[in-house]
Parts: structure tokens; sequence; C-alpha cells
């Protein structure tokens, strides 16, 4: 036990006497940093960071200090963009500097998850990633999976329907059932299909154990740590990286395999993977080009997690809104019913006819804010905005959040109103600025090829349920309202957790329109 003691105090030391060196050598910057909390010495703003909804943290900071929020721990600089304005200019027009990403020890090399397109860093592999999404995902093959949209909305309905309390499980199957369809062509027969389960713990494992606390690890600051023996006191994180890697290791597998085993039987739906495959696998005999199996391997994985997610944020606050504004809901329903008809369910097609559904929408993803602090990019060069120096090295992460109530571009930002959306802009940047999609599923040229699938998906999830169904509050045994309870403990996503609602169909007719069965 005294050797053990003695030894964590010397590297105690060690590590505050590199810190201490780091800084004292470290050459005066050409300009102030960007201002942000008093840092302490030595541990810097370690004290200011939080496990949980560090955006709310971040976004007091916005309002406190401005375009850009500057932070260090243990020297390692971490800076948050706070507005459109400075998160153009540095992540589009200077997106060559500012397009890696960082070296996370624990959630890449650790935990495995180091070849995924979140954690992949700038140079070719990740340019291979994004063009094999762009294929897949892009505006120009969306339309491919439209029907695949509208085949799985109807199931869904009938299932939100039968059980109205467990929405959220409703959204996960269709979100996480529609994604498996498109990338592996597996058909998910129920909750409990054996790769959605796998999914879900997955995707739970990085969102709130891998991810959780912004998703920065002391092993990230000191990556020598790394070495430590898992037997080692505090080496706890090298026992459950261990485990959570083998995890992750069978996600990324099991379902690509599949594809694989499909594909030699010769009975593969046509899927992303298939797909992409195809010219090259033509049966047993002929091998996959290694890099190219390497890639489509982690970027169908990749799409996975980030999509279902997504959803279910985005709907579950589409619900929460209708709950709360159901003259909304009554107006909208009047659109609904105008364009599309008493017969049939609204279908992709009929988007540019709904303006007010479409308002809805973006504004259920800018008051809900799905992801509210963005995934880190790492600046590659010592960069200068609006007289502040900016560290080579620096963390670089935008806030969705203070964007979202950004008052210039939202007047009441709090207030859900889909009617601001019908107000002209002052100008056309403007205009551009204030439609959430510019910032929600990534700016500019780092938008995710993956967003066109979760926006069409959501939309249509949307328009269907305001056409099919009444939402309201729940009513208690005594005939009163219950107010919903609003709690968010996802660490990456802003989801709330599942609150109690009413969710009916709306007429007689309306059920027969989701009994009847698709030609």
């Amino acid at each position: 036990m005294a050797s053990t003691t003695t030894l964590q105090a010397v590297l105690l030391a060690a590590t505050v006497a590199y810190v201490v060196y780091r800084q004292l050598t470290k050459p005066k910057p050409p300009a102030p940093y960007p201002p942000g909390p008093k840092p302490l010495p030595i541990i810097g703003n370690v004290a200011d960071l939080t496990t949980r909804e560090l955006w709310l943290v971040a976004e007091r900071w916005a309002k406190e200090y401005g375009r850009i929020t500057y932070l260090h721990v243990f020297g390692q600089g971490l800076v948050f963009l706070n507005t459109p304005e400075a998160v153009f200019e540095l992540l589009d027009k200077r997106g060559a500097i500012y397009s890696d990403k960082p070296r996370l020890v624990m959630a890449g090399e650790l935990c495995g998850c180091e070849n995924m397109v979140a954690f992949t860093p700038y140079g070719d592999r990740s340019r291979r990633q994004r063009k094999l999404m762009q294929i897949a995902l892009g505006p120009s093959s969306i339309k491919t999976y439209q029907p695949l949209l509208e085949l799985e909305t109807k199931p869904f309905l009938r299932r939100l329907v039968a059980d109205p309390s467990k929405y959220q499980d409703h959204i996960r199957q269709y979100a996480g059932g529609l994604t498996l369809l498109v990338v592996y062509g597996h058909q998910a027969k129920s909750i409990d299909d054996p790769f959605l389960r796998l999914a879900e713990e997955c995707v739970s494992l990085l969102s709130n154990r891998i991810a959780s606390g912004g998703g920065i690890w002391p092993v990230d600051v000191f990556p020598s740590l790394k070495r430590l023996p898992e037997w080692f006191p505090g080496a706890g994180f090298k026992r459950n990286a261990a485990i959570w890697k083998k995890k992750m290791e069978e996600f990324v597998d099991k379902p690509y395999e599949f594809v694989l085993d499909e594909m030699d039987k010769g009975i593969a739906r046509s899927s992303f993977v298939s797909v992409l495959l195809d010219n090259v696998a033509q049966g047993k005999d002929k091998e996959v080009d290694p890099q190219l199996d390497f890639d489509v391997r982690w970027t169908a994985n990749s799409m996975y997690g980030a999509s279902i997610d997504t959803t279910i944020a985005t709907i579950s606050h589409f619900i929460l809104a209708m709950v709360q504004h159901p003259e909304v809901l009554k107006r909208a329903q009047a659109e609904v019913d105008a364009v599309v008809g008493p017969n049939r369910l609204p279908v992709c097609e009929d988007r540019e006819s709904l303006p007010y559904c479409d308002a809805i929408f973006s504004e259920t993803l800018r008051w809900g804010v799905p992801l509210p602090l963005t995934l880190p990019h790492r600046l590659m060069e010592d960069d200068i905005y609006d007289d502040m120096f900016i560290p080579k090295g620096s963390i670089v992460r935008y806030i969705d959040l203070a964007i979202s109530r950004d008052e210039k571009l939202y007047p009441d930002p709090y207030s859900f109103n889909p009617d601001r959306y019908f107000h002209p802009a002052v100008d056309e940047a403007t205009a551009r600025r204030r439609d959430p999609r510019m910032y929600i599923f990534g700016f500019g040229r780092r938008r995710c090829p993956g967003a066109n699938l979760v926006e069409s998906s959501a939309w249509l999830l949307m328009v269907s349920v305001i056409a099919t169904l009444d939402i309201g509050k729940a009513i208690d045994d005594q005939g009163r309202e219950i107010e919903p309870e609003v709690v968010f403990d996802n660490a990456i996503f802003r989801s709330p957790n599942p609150f109690k609602c009413s969710i009916r169909p709306r007429s007689e007719h309306a059920l027969k329109v989701l009994a009847q069965e698709d030609v």
C-alpha cells in the first residue's frame, strides 16, 4: 500500500511539474485570448465544466462573454463558438484549419471508436467516409429511401395508438429499424430485434458513458495515463474501456457480417452496404478490397447512433410543444386536412404544400435543439479572430443552444412560435442564418450527410401524427390536467425523458385509415 501511495504521489508531482513547465515556457501570444471564466492555477477550468447539461453552462458563458468563450484544462484550450457569425467565419470560411478532430484517447483508442466518422481525424480516411455517406444519403439519393419512410410510418402510428405511453420506444423502433433497413437491409420485426438491442446498448454507452461530460477524460489530456496497468488505483477507466471496446466492435461487425452473408446467399436487400460492395463482392470466391471493406464497415456503423437520438429528441420535443400549444396543433391539422384530405396519410411530396407544418418542424428543431453542443473540432494552426488569439491544438465546439436562443435572429427565443418563419428577414444572410437546418445538423460544409435521412424521416413522422392523432395534457383520476415534467438525462442529446401526455386518434375515420393495408 505504501509503495502504491508513493507511486501515485510521484505521478501527481510529475504531472504538475509538466503542466507548470509547459505554461512557463509557452511563448507570449500575439493577441489576447478570448474571454472566459477565470482559470485556477495549473488545473485551469476543470471546476467550471459539468458532466450533465454542459450546454446550459456554455449558454450562460455565451451571454456573458459574447462571440467566443475560452477555457483551458491543464493547458488544453477549449473554445466555444456562440454566434452564427463566429461559426460561419471559423468553421466554414476557415474550415481548412478547423476540420481536424481531437485525438480522444479514451473514446478512440481505448474504447475502439477511433474509426467512427465522428472521431476520424482530418485526412484521406475522413474524406473517403464523407464521400461514401454523400453517395448513400446525399440530397440526390434521399428520394430513393422515401418509399421506405412512408412504408414504416403506418406501423409506427399503429403502435403509438395501441400504447401511447411508450411513445419514445415507438420512435426508437421506427428510427432504428429504418436505419438498419437503409444501411444494412435488415428489417427489424420488433423492439426486441437483436440488432436493435445491440445498437441501443452501444448508443447508450457512447452517449452516457464514453462521451459523457463532453467526452474529455484525464487520459485525453495526459495520454501517458493509458500505460497504467488495469489493477492500478484510479485505472478503472481502462477496465471499463476494455469492456466497452468489445461491445462497440460487436456493434460494428455483426450487422456488417449479416450483409456479407446475405450477399453470399444471393438474398441481400438493396442497402448502403450491399450496393457499395456489390461490384467487388459477387460471391464467396471474390474478396472485398480491404480498404473499401474497412471504410464501408465503419461508415455504415457511424450512420446509426446520431440518427436515432436526433429523431427521438426532435419528435419528443414536437409532442411536448403540441401538449403545451394545442392551438398550433389545430391550425396544422386544418392545413393537412385541406391539402392531404381525410383518406390517406401525408407523403414526402406533400411537403412544399404544407408551409405551416414545415414551420412547426423548423421551430421544433430550433426550440428543441437535439444536439445543443456539437462534436469537437481541433484547430490545426494558431489563429486570430476579431483581435483574439486562438492557439493551435484548441478543441473547438459551437453551441447550438446559444445560437437558437439568439434574440437578434429569434425575438422572444424561448417561446415556441412557428409564425416567426413567415416574418421577412432584414437581409438574405439573416434569412439563411435563421433557418435552424443551417446549424442543427452541422454548419456549412461540415453538415452531416446523414442529416437528409434524419430530417426527412422526422418530418414525415411529425405530419403523420398531425394528420391522425390528437395530443394534449394527461388527465388524472380527479379530471385535472397534468403538467408534463420535463427532465433531461442524456449527456449529449437534449432529449427529454418520457413525460405524461394524452395521445389518441382524431376520429374513427383516422383509425380506419391506419387500419388500411398499403397496396
